[in-house]
């Protein structure tokens, strides 16, 4: 109980306080920090409105925020959710535009496939990496970001390119039958359901299954595991591949329920803020849900910010890299506050 009331404490706690060290630096710049708090408040959830860009845009949150968290649960700080994003978005892409014409359920399918598959071998890479070759898994996944985001701008300049599109490069299109529809009425595409659905089954899958309480059991005790009887090398590559695939999923997403092609609005910073997700929400997934709202909303105000009080439309991503410090810093207190548990008198 008293662990329960920990994660829920601290991580709170944290997030007062990014708001307080946001707030002067809002001073700083010139602006009412009560007033832009409140802005941001209005932007994410003020209006029917504000919810359905905030929704939209915590789809792909949650699943690039499930690519740093399963391989945290096994040991492994994995930051590779925006290259998985990007390859899985890209090879989707070129899936949608080789298959055009077909019955739109069959492209469609076919991109879920193939996006996540691209996305969990992008991955599976790095824990292979790691477990076979030991190389450190956070610098191997930032590499492969950066290789991911130069074969989309090799491939949308070069055979992939569309001549109409003449501002902004892109691919060829998809196809408007091949789009995922929005949920109704609103402006909510169906990614929303694809986010929500990964995070509530992994979240059984790591809470209720073998294969969960393994994973669990590596990431606490390798030397355990492996005298257990454990495959470590195949639980993690399988991991990796589990959590490239919901980031290969989120890019297939972003392509067909977005842009609709291949762009560099692919490579949106999805992939980075889902590393922050994954920390605040303790690599639970379930409680990623709750937090991709949270930074989907703060993501989703940024551009009423910049009109209301001619802030730079970065300033949000000031507030998150805050709130990214403050949540390591935080790590330091668990387990460490023990003066405010309650003392158990025994006769």
């Amino acid at each position: 109980m008293w662990s329960y009331i920990e994660s829920i404490a601290i991580p709170v706690a944290a997030l007062l306080l990014s708001l307080v060290i946001f707030s002067v630096f809002i001073l700083f710049s010139g602006a009412n920090a009560i007033d832009v708090l409140e802005a941001i408040f209005r932007g994410a959830f003020g209006s029917w409105f504000s919810w359905q860009n905030t929704l939209v845009r915590a789809a792909p949150l949650m699943l690039t925020a499930i690519c740093t968290a399963l391989p945290a649960r096994i040991g492994l700080i994995v930051i590779g959710g925006e290259g998985a994003m990007v390859a899985g978005g890209l090879a989707a892409a070129m899936i949608g535009i080789a298959l055009n014409g077909l019955p739109p359920l069959l492209v469609i399918s076919s991109m879920v496939l193939t996006g996540s598959l691209i996305g969990g071998l992008w991955i599976a890479a790095v824990g292979a990496f790691k477990h076979y070759r030991n190389v450190n898994e956070t610098i191997s996944s930032l590499l492969l970001n950066y290789i991911a985001i130069a074969v989309l701008n090799f491939l949308v300049l070069g055979i992939l390119r569309d001549p109409a599109s003449l501002n902004k490069p892109s691919s060829y299109p998809i196809g408007d039958a091949n789009m995922i529809g929005n949920i109704g009425d609103t402006s909510i595409h169906g990614g929303l359901i694809f986010g929500v659905v990964t995070c509530l089954i992994l979240w059984f899958v790591m809470r209720r299954t073998t294969f969960g309480f393994a994973v669990d059991m590596i990431g606490g005790n390798r030397r355990a595991a492996q005298l257990s009887g454990l495959a470590v090398g195949k639980l993690v590559i399988v991991t990796c591949f589990i959590a490239g695939a919901a980031a290969g999923l989120a890019g297939m997403i972003e392509i067909a329920a977005v842009q609709g092609r291949a762009n560099t609005s692919l490579n949106a910073g999805y992939g980075y803020a889902g590393i922050l997700v994954a920390f605040l929400a303790r690599h639970n997934p379930l409680a990623i849900i709750p937090v991709a709202l949270l930074l989907g909303g703060i993501r989703a105000s940024s551009g009423l910010l910049q009109r209301n009080f001619d802030l730079p439309d970065a300033t949000t991503l000031v507030l998150q890299g805050i709130i990214f410090i403050v949540i390591l810093a935080s790590e330091a207190f668990y387990g460490k506050l023990n003066w405010f548990k309650p003392k158990v008198v025994t006769a």
